[in-house]
């Protein structure tokens, strides 16, 4: 299965791919009638409005689901990419080529989403792919894979190159850990304590990914007229459940000074509550004293932290102490400062 995939042509993957993002759209009354039935489970289980919202589907969502198939097709295919080349002293010619990684296992949580981005990624770069969702989106990701098998059967991707692990106990993850001998790599995507179990008792090599405990740096430059507030806004409240949402805002006071009014009235008119540090709490009227675990923890919800600082450097160091390498952003019309923090940032997200 794995050997085939790795010998497909890129457009015989894309063509797979196609197929995959037209049934998806083709068949999304199916993969909806499905998600209601997780849907109802959750509300059966109390779960919270933010797992709600990674369980949720609907026409647009799906349709968001082709497009970033549409979208890999466009990617160039790593296979094959010679990355180094070099001649030895003994005329022995070397290249550094990419390949496949093999068999990539995929533990996720409610995130039905994930099941069609690892399904598209892992094909297009030769590997094939065992899915574990969460239990809370089972039916979910049934439907997804059902209707992916049916696409993958009129293309040269066999269907078991994307494989659900259907059986929702925890003891399948478990089994998950020990088949080094069927998996070549383990990828985590979900919560800190998700990451922290595969990481520490996986027997499998581990991509490890990163909770999305993310920062907003508004330097004292930045100009309210240029979408300074609009992209706080919308940055924790367009989908606050999700991993690269805001969860906290560090403001240089200077500019605080100047729009907090402002900044303060779109956050009340978003109903989000503020978790202000001393200096932020003086500032913003609705808002709650900020203790530890506001800097440490994703609220996934419309809750936010704020802190105020007196220099860029200030900012930086707080996001190193908190931040956890996901995606940070710092808004300003100063283009060395947006160098500096591209520089010192580590994440996998920069948004100068």
């Amino acid at each position: 299965m794995f050997q085939k995939n790795g010998l497909l042509q890129t457009e015989e993957k894309n063509d797979a791919l196609l197929k995959m993002a037209e049934a998806l759209e083709q068949n999304s009354r199916f993969i909806l009638q499905e998600n209601q039935k997780d849907l109802d489970t959750g509300k059966e289980k109390g779960f919270s409005e933010a797992l709600m919202d990674r369980l949720m589907l609907n026409e647009e969502r799906i349709h968001e689901f082709a497009e970033s198939l549409r979208l890999v097709t466009r990617l160039t295919d790593p296979v094959g990419e010679i990355l180094d080349e070099w001649t030895l002293d003994n005329g022995l010619h070397v290249k550094s080529r990419r390949v496949p990684l093999g068999v990539i296992g995929m533990i996720y949580e409610a995130r039905p989403n994930v099941t069609v981005d690892a399904a598209g990624l892992a094909l297009k770069a030769g590997n094939s792919v065992i899915l574990k969702g969460g239990s809370s989106a089972i039916s979910s990701n049934k439907a997804i894979v059902s209707v992916i098998h049916e696409a993958l059967d009129q293309t040269k991707i066999p269907r078991d190159a994307v494989q659900l692990i259907e059986q929702t106990d925890r003891s399948s993850v478990q089994a998950m850990f020990q088949l080094k001998e069927w998996i070549d790599v383990l990828i985590p995507r979900g919560g800190a304590s998700l990451i922290k179990t595969v990481v520490e008792e996986s027997t499998i090599p581990v991509l490890e990914t990163g909770t999305g405990n993310c920062h907003v740096y508004v330097d004292q430059t930045a100009n309210v007229k240029k979408k300074a507030i609009e992209i706080v806004i919308n940055a924790k409240t367009n989908r606050p459940a999700v991993c690269n949402a805001l969860e906290t805002l560090i403001i240089h006071r200077d500019w605080l000074k100047e729009n907090a009014a402002s900044l303060n009235e779109a956050l009340q008119e978003h109903r989000v509550t503020v978790h202000g540090d001393q200096a932020a709490e003086s500032y913003f009227s609705n808002a709650v004293p900020a203790g530890e675990v506001d800097w440490t923890d994703e609220y996934l919800s419309l809750d936010l932290a704020v802190k105020v600082v007196d220099s860029i450097e200030e900012a930086i160091s707080h996001i190193d102490q908190y931040g956890t390498k996901h995606s940070e952003a710092i808004v300003t019309e100063d283009e060395k400062k947006c160098t500096h923090v591209s520089k010192r940032s580590r994440c996998g997200s920069r948004l100068p």
